[in-house]
């Protein structure tokens, strides 16, 4: 779009007048932040009894199915319209082959049964990833030493069926494997689930930003290598856009950038490209290095993560998964 130049200059422009009180601010306001923008990621683990804290991630907590029902009636309660499950497997249902991920009494499939019954009107999002029931920690299955496309995307289609068929609405395949969108589709359609939505992270980079998710779901401590064959090299930018219209033109609804600040050029230029419902995702190191400075006194915890959230709205991002959606909510209510 062609601008014209910006006319006048002091006195006659005096940008400060537009900043001189709150009303004013409020109305001249590029990008707000909402509560509808937000959803919250919950861990989950195995079994009932208290929460478990997760270390690396303060306030962050895994939660057995019971209490994950409770945490998204307060999502829900909060105005959130979404919660995304993330499960904590047992290590003895791990297996190579992660065939853990599409049995439809699966940890995650039982949570989305329970919060479904609970709250019908929250809408439950779910991972498509093999990372948290594998023995090895990748996101596919690992033939001769590689990680291989074709078999992985086989049993990625199983697991979002077996979440599709236990309720969930939207299925976020994370996995980052060639063509998985396309598969995931034709059997949804096929399995008549033609209403579920598909939100591919259709930019998901190979970042040092994700260690306390990892720890989160106990993944980290088993990884082998690196996930640098399948994911994105930070310095690409141009097969962002590549990544993301083979995944819409595969058919996702809604496509994702992950990490979140590192990225934001990326979260714009897929906006600006594709005009589709687009996400990113406030990772796990963004959140903790936030908690841990404002630990320090360094900054106030509160004001940088509204600060964090409104730059993915100025950025573009409709939706953004943040593990501090309850906070912002509240702060959000308060205003």
């Amino acid at each position: 779009m062609t601008r014209m130049p910006y006319p006048g200059c002091y006195p006659t422009a005096r940008p400060r007048r537009n900043r001189a009180d709150a009303a004013t601010r409020r109305m001249v306001a590029e990008a707000r932040l909402g509560v509808d923008d937000l959803i919250w990621p919950i861990f989950l683990k195995d079994g009932g009894g208290a929460a478990e804290p997760v270390d690396s991630m303060p306030g962050v907590f895994r939660y057995g199915v019971d209490e994950a029902v409770a945490v998204a009636h307060r999502a829900a309660q909060l105005g959130l319209p979404a919660v995304v499950l993330f499960p904590c497997t047992p290590d003895g249902l791990k297996t190579d082959d992660g065939r853990e991920s599409y049995n439809p009494d699966n940890l995650t499939c039982r949570t989305i049964r329970a919060i479904k019954a609970a709250d019908p009107g929250l809408a439950v999002m779910t991972d498509i990833a093999l990372d948290p029931y594998t023995t090895h920690g990748h996101d596919g299955v690992i033939r001769d030493g590689r990680i291989v496309n074709d078999e992985s995307v086989e049993v990625l289609v199983r697991q979002a069926l077996a979440q599709a068929d236990a309720g969930a609405d939207i299925l976020a395949p994370s996995d980052m494997m060639d063509g998985r969108i396309g598969a995931i589709r034709r059997a949804l359609e096929q399995a008549n689930h033609a209403e579920i939505r598909l939100m591919a992270y259709a930019a998901k980079y190979a970042s040092a930003f994700y260690g306390p998710f990892r720890d989160a779901v106990g993944s980290g401590g088993v990884l082998r290598g690196d996930k640098k064959t399948y994911q994105m090299d930070p310095a690409n930018s141009e097969e962002a856009i590549r990544e993301t219209a083979l995944d819409i033109a595969e058919g996702a609804d809604m496509v994702m950038v992950k990490p979140g600040l590192p990225y934001l050029d990326i979260v714009h230029r897929i906006k600006q490209a594709f005009a589709v419902p687009t996400a990113v995702y406030h990772v796990s190191g963004e959140f903790s290095m936030l908690h841990a400075a404002a630990e320090r006194g360094w900054i106030d915890y509160d004001r940088g993560l509204m600060e964090v959230l409104l730059s993915f709205k100025r950025a573009g991002a409709d939706m953004i998964l943040t593990y501090g959606a309850p906070r912002a909510a509240e702060l959000l209510a308060s205003r």
